[in-house]
This record gives C-alpha cells, sequence and structure tokens, in this order.
C-alpha cells in the first residue's frame, strides 16, 4: 500500500502521512468490509481516496489548454528496456499535483476521465488535458534521460 501512496505523493514523507491516514480509516471502517471482493482491493481504494482527499484540501486542479506533440522520433523500447520502475516513479513524483493525481488514476488505477471527473470535482475536459500534460511533461523527461542529443544541450 504504500507504493500506492508513494504514487499520489510528492515525496516519501507525504507518502507515509498519506498511508498512516489510510490504515487508520481501514481499523475504523473494517466492519463495513462486506467480503465480496478482495481485502486488498478494499485497502488500495481506501489508500487512493484518503491520497485524493489530502489532494483535495491543498490542490485545486486549473485546466491546461496547451497541449504538447508527442515525440515521434523516440526510440520507446531502448527506453522501455533501460528505464527501471524506481526511475519512472521518480519522475511520476515531479510531475505537480494535479498532472500526478490525473495521470496515476487513469493510467494506474484505470479510471474513465468521467470517473476521474467526478472524484476530484473537475470537468471531464480538465481531467483530459491534465492527463495530456502529464503525458508531455514525462515525455520531455524521459527525452531529457535518453536523448543523447538532448543530454549535451541540457548538460
Amino acid at each position: 500500500m504504500y507504493g500506492v501512496c508513494l504514487r499520489y505523493a510528492k515525496d516519501t514523507t507525504e507518502a507515509e502521512d498519506i498511508l498512516q491516514d489510510g490504515f487508520i480509516k481501514v481499523f475504523q471502517h473494517m466492519g463495513s468490509f462486506k467480503h465480496e471482493g478482495s481485502f486488498e482491493g478494499w485497502v488500495r481504494r481506501i489508500m487512493v481516496n484518503t491520497a485524493l482527499e489530502r489532494f483535495r484540501k491543498k490542490n485545486p486542479l486549473i485546466t491546461v489548454s496547451e497541449v504538447y506533440p508527442i515525440a515521434k522520433n523516440m526510440k520507446y523500447d531502448d527506453i522501455e528496456s533501460n528505464m527501471s520502475a524506481a526511475e519512472l516513479m521518480q519522475l511520476v513524483q515531479k510531475l505537480s499535483p494535479g498532472y500526478r493525481t490525473v495521470f496515476n488514476l487513469y493510467a494506474i488505477e484505470g479510471y474513465s476521465h468521467q470517473e476521474i471527473a467526478d472524484m476530484l470535482g473537475i470537468s471531464e475536459g480538465t481531467s483530459k488535458s491534465q492527463l495530456a500534460r502529464a503525458r508531455a511533461v514525462l515525455q520531455e523527461e524521459v527525452m531529457k534521460l535518453y536523448n543523447p542529443i538532448q543530454k549535451k544541450i541540457v548538460s
């Protein structure tokens, strides 16, 4: 569950706080678990909701209008084989809270834009624009890491 919390947090300290708050809720509501699905899924949902509650209190989402094009000359096979899960997690944690939350809910948790909009109290269009910008930022960061020409420019 720490990994779930870490995806929504800006750093390990915030992830630990979300995890602690989440487990308090798990223990408080243990009687409401109906044994219809997996216990792990039930706990995961509480952790995600706890992270979202924390996010909504701290970070209002702003609609993003610019969408950046996807780089077509990237060799995804090379990047995929060279990039570790820890490196990807670090890149996701660098995203702004809004981008990170929508990216996690859509790409990792599998929610639709309408579901994300309902959870966060935003429009479906805002969810889509936040995701598009998150992907663009992640692509940009991956390019910096794995494109030798880009590395020389950055260095």
